[in-house]
């Protein structure tokens, strides 16, 4: 281990990895009705990333760990957000294939990474894991919101439209 945290620590450091991973998942409805669902689902992701790609150039562990736990607290916004503006853009009844697909896609990348990561590690590329999942991660939200940037769900531009009356009167 490249820091010689034991795994005691590691533990803990973990158990409040998942408990800011679901408190994001809670701040995440909030911050949807404030700036938007696409919005929301990209640039909480985008630093979310950036932090990951933080963690292994910390010179520290503290500071790795201080990364970690700042990317976990926003970096699961994008989950309920994106089932929701899937949801809300697709048709009813294409929603259950469309959640199938995007469900699929995510699982087939979950199931691949540690096999990537395995190999990187074994190749004595520690950070290069951490580095490579965020660069994608990066690439994936700045494709997602330059195709769907105009894609408004029916709640949200029923919101626009009203603040364009406003603004006009």
């Amino acid at each position: 281990m490249r820091w010689g945290v034991p795994l005691s620590e590691l533990a803990v450091i973990f158990f409040w990895v998942n408990i800011l991973s679901g408190a994001s998942l809670l701040a995440a409805g909030w911050l949807a009705q404030r700036f938007g669902l696409l919005n929301t689902m990209v640039f909480t992701h985008l630093p979310s990333n950036v932090l990951l790609m933080l963690v292994p150039l910390a010179p520290s562990a503290g500071l790795a760990v201080a990364f970690f736990l700042a990317r976990m607290s926003i970096s699961q916004m994008d989950v309920p957000t994106r089932q929701s503006y899937t949801m809300a853009v697709v048709d009813p009844d294409e929603r259950t294939a469309t959640a199938g697909i995007t469900n699929v896609a995510r699982t087939t990348a979950s199931a691949i990474s540690p096999a990537v990561a395995g190999m990187a590690m074994s190749a004595a590329a520690l950070g290069f894991p951490f580095l490579l999942a965020g660069g994608l991660k990066i690439v994936y939200d700045g494709l997602i919101y330059a195709t769907f940037r105009n894609v408004h769900p029916p709640e949200e531009e029923a919101v626009r439209r009203r603040k364009r009356e406003l603004a006009g009167s």
